[in-house]
């Protein structure tokens, strides 16, 4: 007896454990925590989220302008940033939302957004980073950075550096910093801040910016201790998000295809965000590192190490001449 592939296909029991299989996938991708069945409203509230035209930050930013606060867009696009703008107004309700122009790659821009919103707010109460990118041609800034550490590190580093006061003058505050489990994979060498023995396969600098990322976290929340600020970094899970856009078309492609099945949609990847932003149970918790599961887990060693931190710490602050 012969059989064609195609007869597996059409057979009811091979379309049953397909249908099976997908939901379970599906049922995975889901966080234990809600945030629709969170009750933390966030009226009188000041958040910023960077990044947020799109994708995670969108989604972000949309949360919390339907809890009520006082929500500001820190896009680097003004045209992208605006149509997320009108989206995320007409979607709340809430007609407290505002854009502002940052682009992190660059010192003077963060400095410029910094400047601003220190001169409009009296407090600020959430700072989300979550702008970064992936996938960048090997480039040095004006500042002398490597292109794909200024967007996801200095930058993020400098503009909580000069948002700190203000949000030590609203505590409790929060700073929610947004890396990735691609940080196991990244490499404490300090020359690559300026793009000296970097190599750019595949994502690995990205995969070493977001090491430094949750260093410069846990190093943050041990200088806070005491402030009522509290700063945690997280891994939001494998998500169907704009950060691959930099890649060839075939990358893009596979990603695409592979994420439509397994990977988290950008809704499902503001779950552990916005946990660390806004639920009761991560009140008072700092210097941790979050699973896609709003779960605490430990990060990559380099990231455990307390002489490393500062050092992470002490670096920054010479490159962004603020120590």
């Amino acid at each position: 007896m012969s059989w064609e592939w195609s007869d597996i296909y059409s057979h009811p029991l091979w379309m049953i454990s397909t249908v099976i299989l997908f939901v379970v996938v599906r049922a995975q991708r889901r966080g234990s925590w809600d945030p629709r069945a969170c009750p933390v409203k966030l009226k009188g509230k000041t958040a910023i989220v960077t990044g947020a035209n799109t994708g995670i930050g969108k989604f972000i930013a949309l949360d919390f302008a339907r809890r009520g606060a006082r929500v500001f867009l820190a896009c680097r696009s003004e045209a992208r940033g605006s149509a997320a703008l009108q989206e995320i107004i007409k979607s709340s309700g809430n007609q407290n939302v505002h854009l502002r122009l940052v682009d992190t790659s660059s010192l003077e821009s963060v400095r410029k957004f910094a400047a601003q919103i220190l001169e409009e707010e009296k407090e600020l109460h959430i700072l989300v980073n979550n702008a970064g990118a992936s996938g960048l041609p090997k480039d040095i800034t004006a500042d002398g950075l490597d292109i794909t550490f200024a967007t996801n590190h200095i930058g993020p580093f400098l503009l909580t550096h000069l948002l700190l006061d203000l949000l030590k003058k609203s505590a409790p505050a929060r700073i929610v910093n947004i890396a990735s489990v691609n940080h196991w994979r990244g490499e404490v060498d300090f020359s690559h801040f300026r793009g000296e023995n970097l190599t750019y396969v595949m994502d690995s600098a990205y995969n070493h910016t977001k090491l430094h990322n949750v260093i410069w976290t846990n190093e943050l929340a041990r200088r806070l201790q005491g402030t009522g600020v509290t700063a945690n970094s997280l891994h939001p899970g494998v998500v169907m998000t704009e950060v691959m856009r930099n890649y060839n078309f075939i990358v893009r492609f596979l990603f695409n295809m592979v994420g439509f099945f397994f990977f988290k949609s950008s809704e499902e990847g503001a779950v552990s965000p916005l946990y660390c932003s806004v639920s009761e149970e991560a009140e008072g918790i700092t210097g941790k590192y979050f699973n896609s599961d709003c779960s605490i887990t430990l990060p990559a060693p380099p990231a455990r190490d307390p002489a490393i931190g500062v050092k992470e710490y002490e670096i920054c602050e010479r490159l962004t001449s603020t120590s």
